[in-house]
């Protein structure tokens, strides 16, 4: 079997384990993150209605220019930060972490603890 195909099957085995726990809902949304090799892309998103309430990335034009690279733990820190901003604006306090399927170390921990000084809670 390929390496890749094997990867990928194991990160939709994880998304699927995690998403059966991890619903957004209006008073606690869902941050749902997803990790490419040049990018990373954060949303929030109310579950019950599937409305997408904020969004940030390293391919923002605002985000992107505060950084060399757009696909290392700086720039994760980067959108973490951005996303609170955006999230506080709205109103929004508490979210539940939603992990995608990725391991929570390197980019997706640093977005995480970024968020999370900005003023979220989870």
């Amino acid at each position: 079997m390929n390496v890749a195909k094997q990867r990928r099957d194991a990160r939709a085995k994880r998304q699927v384990r995690v998403r059966k726990k991890v619903r957004g809902t209006m008073e606690r949304p869902r941050l749902c993150v997803f990790r490419s090799a040049k990018h990373i892309y954060v949303q929030i998103i109310e579950d019950v209605t599937g409305r997408t309430l904020a969004t940030a990335s390293t391919a923002n034009k605002d985000v992107a220019e505060g950084v060399n690279y757009t696909g290392n733990v700086e720039a994760a820190k980067a959108v973490g930060q951005t996303i609170a901003k955006k999230a506080l604006e709205q109103n929004i306090k508490q979210v539940v972490f939603d992990r995608n399927g990725f391991l929570y170390h390197g980019r997706v921990k640093a977005l995480a603890d970024a968020a999370r000084e900005a003023g979220l809670s989870f």
